[in-house]
C-alpha cells in the first residue's frame, strides 16, 4: 500500500478573501465551487479552501495552538515577506523578531487572511 497526500484543506469564513491569499503568493490555477475553491500548484498537492460557517481563527502564539501550519521555501526572505503583505497575510511576530528569528532559524511567521500560521524558510 502507498499513502500520499493529495490536499491541505484550509478552512476560512471568507472563500474569496483565503483563496486569493494563497493563490497570489502561490500561483497556479483555481477553480471554484460554492463551497470550495481548489488552487492547483505544480510540485504541490492541492490546496483546498473549504467554507466553514463560525470559523474561528488560530490565536497563535498567545492562546489556542496552532492546529496545523504550512512550511514553504524562498531563496529571497525579503521578497517573499513583501509578496505575503502585499497578498494580504500579516506578520505574526514584530518585524524585529521576524528579522532576528530569519537570522537565527532562517524562518519568518505569517497569518494568511483567515489567521492560518504558516513560515517562510530560506533555503
Amino acid at each position: 500500500m502507498h499513502t500520499r497526500l493529495s490536499a491541505v484543506v484550509v478552512d476560512a469564513a471568507d472563500l474569496d478573501s483565503e483563496s486569493s491569499f494563497w493563490h497570489r503568493l502561490l500561483g497556479g490555477s483555481m477553480t471554484k465551487t460554492v463551497t470550495h475553491h481548489f488552487l492547483h500548484v505544480d510540485g504541490f498537492p492541492v490546496i483546498v479552501i473549504q467554507h466553514a460557517t463560525g470559523h474561528v481563527p488560530p490565536q497563535w502564539p498567545n492562546g489556542v495552538s496552532q492546529q496545523m501550519h504550512v512550511d514553504l521555501t524562498t531563496d529571497d526572505t525579503a521578497a517573499a515577506d513583501e509578496r505575503v503583505l502585499g497578498a494580504g497575510g500579516r506578520r505574526l511576530r514584530p518585524s524585529d523578531d521576524a528579522g532576528a528569528s530569519a537570522r537565527h532559524t532562517g524562518s519568518r511567521v505569517y497569518a494568511s487572511p483567515a489567521g492560518h500560521p504558516f513560515c517562510i524558510r530560506s533555503t
